[in-house]
């Protein structure tokens, strides 16, 4: 049954073209043993040339010798062979990850990197079917949506093969000994610490027992139709994504208002698309951080793994920038020559006028601020902000917290420090791109009017 099961997968997947090099991922256990032989089986029928990688993780203690019989396999069956040895313990530690998930990195990165340098079509590794239904119970447990009940694709990028995915493990370890075909046991398939192992070894055939014998079979299934529906909702979710996701100075932006205005299923992937926009893949992040996202208010931040923050602000949600060093300075102005501060980039310069007598400049909070000119003493203190400064804006009511008045105009974090503060005799004037000070404004006692305004 497995050699007419794998040819099917073939033809259905289009997992092999005729002539293919393929480069077979073996770890010298039952499935990858099965695979290979049955490949060896197939290569007349499909003029395939094979070759034979192996990856030596350095977990156990039996890690060597499953390299050298993975070697002594290969020279009996006249193929080339290539070897790698890494130590995943070490680098799992190094880089955050646990034990499994670095070991797939460095396997996949090994396999990709072989293949490309000795020009194999196609990479085949050994999942079977009974690896699919433990996959999605796993991913079920752990509370995946639908994308990940998908399990694992037969095929990836037109490189990656999985020829055994259709095949219950039951049937591989059937076609190994009726075939008398040697392999190594891994011990550690047995150490029921491992989450995969207790689903392996205890849940489905649990399931089998009290519910329904062919419970991998269905998760087959399910996995199937998954990916099928997951093809149309993603060109879909791209278009939106098209729409709503953008870069501006190098960032990546999500329209928050397009968001919000989003049904919740179509909403969350989006999110999930701006996600593996900002770090590449969705690894490490759950239902609650894509809602997380998804309904985050007006300039209110969500915390995500991998010390992600994004926050939305002015109808926008990004990566929050971290906050450059403070900037200090502090310049006297006289306020008759132009005054340069390079710290920040800006000059600005300072007229007198007379009310009544020339034309009035129009309000522009951004580049200039009108003060009435007997409330200002020279020379002018001009600084970055410091803890503790208070104004009272024009036409508010009391004095307020700087940091305050500009977290409600939506000034950036980030920005704050280079807005030049304005003062006469301790008390604030007038702050860029804010309005000026009560204390300060124009009124119709007004005589003569100071304008300070940057070019």
């Amino acid at each position: 049954m497995l050699l007419p099961q794998i040819k099917k997968s073939i033809a259905r997947h289009g997992l092999l073209k005729r002539g293919d090099k393929v480069l077979v991922a073996c770890s010298g256990g039952a499935d990858s043993s099965a695979l290979l032989a049955a490949l060896m089986e197939l290569r007349g029928e499909y003029a395939l040339r094979l070759a034979i990688g192996h990856f030596n993780h350095r977990l156990r203690c039996s890690a060597n010798d499953d390299e050298r019989f993975v070697i002594r396999m290969a020279q009996k069956l006249g193929l080339p062979v290539y070897v790698r040895r890494e130590d995943i313990r070490t680098f799992a530690a190094k880089h955050g990850l646990n034990i499994e998930e670095a070991g797939r990195q460095r396997r996949y990165k090994f396999l990709r990197e072989t293949a490309g340098r000795i020009g194999a079509t196609r990479i085949a590794t050994a999942h079977t079917l009974t690896d699919q239904a433990e996959t999605v119970l796993m991913r079920i447990i752990r509370g995946s949506g639908p994308t990940g009940l998908g399990g694992i694709a037969p095929c990836i990028d037109d490189l990656i093969i999985r020829p055994l995915i259709e095949v219950e493990r039951r049937e591989v370890e059937a076609y190994v000994r009726a075939r008398k075909i040697p392999y190594r046991e891994d011990e550690t398939n047995r150490d029921l610490r491992y989450q995969r192992n207790r689903v392996r070894r205890r849940l489905i055939p649990y399931l089998e027992r009290n519910f329904e014998p062919k419970i991998v079979t269905h998760l087959g299934t399910l996995a199937e139709v998954s990916r099928e529906e997951e093809r149309v909702w993603e060109q879909y979710s791209q278009a939106e994504a098209k729409r709503a996701i953008f870069q501006r100075k190098g960032r990546a932006l999500l329209d928050a208002s397009r968001l919000t205005s989003l049904p919740p299923a179509t909403g969350r992937r989006l999110v999930r698309a701006f996600l593996s926009a900002l770090k590449g893949d969705l690894r490490r992040f759950s239902f609650r951080d894509v809602e997380a996202v998804r309904c985050l208010s007006e300039r209110k931040e969500a915390v995500l793994p991998g010390k992600l923050v994004l926050k939305r602000e002015k109808g926008l949600i990004s990566i929050k920038q971290k906050p450059e060093p403070a900037i200090g300075y502090e310049y006297e102005w006289d306020g008759k020559k132009n005054l340069v501060i390079p710290e920040v980039g800006l000059s600005f310069s300072g007229r007198m006028i007379k009310k009544g007598k020339a034309k009035l400049a129009s309000y522009d909070n951004s580049r200039r601020a009108l003060v009435d000119a007997a409330k200002v003493r020279f020379p002018l203190l001009v600084r970055n902000r410091r803890e503790g400064d208070r104004y009272r804006l024009l036409g508010s009511p009391g004095r307020k917290k700087l940091k305050e008045i500009m977290r409600a105009k939506g000034i950036p974090l980030g920005e704050r420090d280079r807005h030049p503060v304005f003062l006469s005799r301790g008390k604030i004037v007038w702050v860029l791109e804010l309005p000026v000070a009560e204390d300060f404004k124009i009124t119709p006692a007004t005589k003569r009017i100071y304008v300070i305004e940057r070019p």
